[in-house]
């Protein structure tokens, strides 16, 4: 082989590499997006930006200090995010990390919508408590793993017989993950805001402290009342009719979805608090 040859081999050996590590790249973006681990990562653009910066600048108190940050920064990751990383170890293990769900397709979304639908105004008429959220940007595995998995096809019937009274199911939260019903019987972080109103119970509380801490959306539905609400971003909705429980479900999940379908990987939405 000549030395022209190697020279050219070389360069297709460096090209498909360069290739294989954008596209390991892009794998770990995609998996990561909407989860906490975004949060991380950016923080450590930052580190690195200011750090640079300092070195430029002369700053040596803080360059020395970004940098015992950066040195003791992988330690602090492995203790803070070891759940998601025993996850990824498991995937890789069932050779299933570089694969994620895709966004569900319009036409899915408003099947969704119409079965929560459904299933919210039956148990309201009949003043069957209900929870359920609903999983967007940000993972919900955490949440998940607190109840029964069941990774069923979401139907209007399976979300009502959850939640009949007296059943082993029916305490706790239904999540809906990548158009499933992930888990019942699920464990929510109560809020602690004062403001809450005395008159409303756990159910609420728990919806509350849901949209305090992800960028879900959880539907209650009160067995005192009958009434449904939803909770979003910190706030709480009440008593919302057909049609603006309709409207309200619509734009959050089919809207809201089509959005995300058209955005690149690089436009990452920050969680929102209320």
């Amino acid at each position: 082989m000549s030395l022209s040859n190697l020279n050219v081999w070389d360069y297709v050996v460096n090209f498909i590499d360069i290739l294989l590590v954008w596209f390991v790249i892009y794998k770990l973006l995609t998996i990561i997006r909407g989860t906490k681990a975004i949060q991380l990562l950016k923080g450590i653009f930052v580190i690195v930006i200011v750090k640079s910066l300092s070195n430029l600048f002369g700053f040596n108190t803080l360059g020395w200090l970004m940098a015992q940050v950066m040195n003791w920064g992988v330690l602090a990751i492995l203790v803070i995010f070891q759940p998601e990383l025993r996850r990824a170890l498991e995937q890789l293990g069932r050779g299933k990390l570089f694969t994620r769900g895709s966004v569900p397709e319009e036409n899915q979304q408003e099947r969704l919508v119409e079965e929560i639908l459904k299933a919210s105004t039956y148990m309201a008429k009949r003043r069957i408590g209900a929870l359920i959220t609903i999983e967007k940007g940000t993972a919900l595995g955490d949440y998940v793993e607190t109840g029964i998995p069941l990774k069923s096809y979401i139907s209007s019937e399976l979300l009502i017989n959850i939640f009949i009274p007296n059943t082993p199911l029916h305490d706790g939260a239904v999540i809906l993950q990548n158009n499933q019903v992930a888990a019942a019987a699920c464990y929510l972080p109560l809020s602690e805001s004062p403001f809450i109103s005395k008159e409303l119970g756990t159910r609420h509380r728990a919806a509350i402290g849901m949209s305090e801490v992800t960028d879900s959306i959880t539907i209650v539905v009160s067995e005192e009342t009958g009434g449904i609400s939803v909770t979003k971003n910190g706030e709480l909705f009440r008593d919302l009719n057909q049609e603006s429980f309709r409207a309200m479900l619509s734009s959050e999940l089919v809207v809201e979805n089509i959005k995300t379908t058209s955005s690149s990987i690089w436009n990452w939405r920050g969680k929102k608090n209320g």
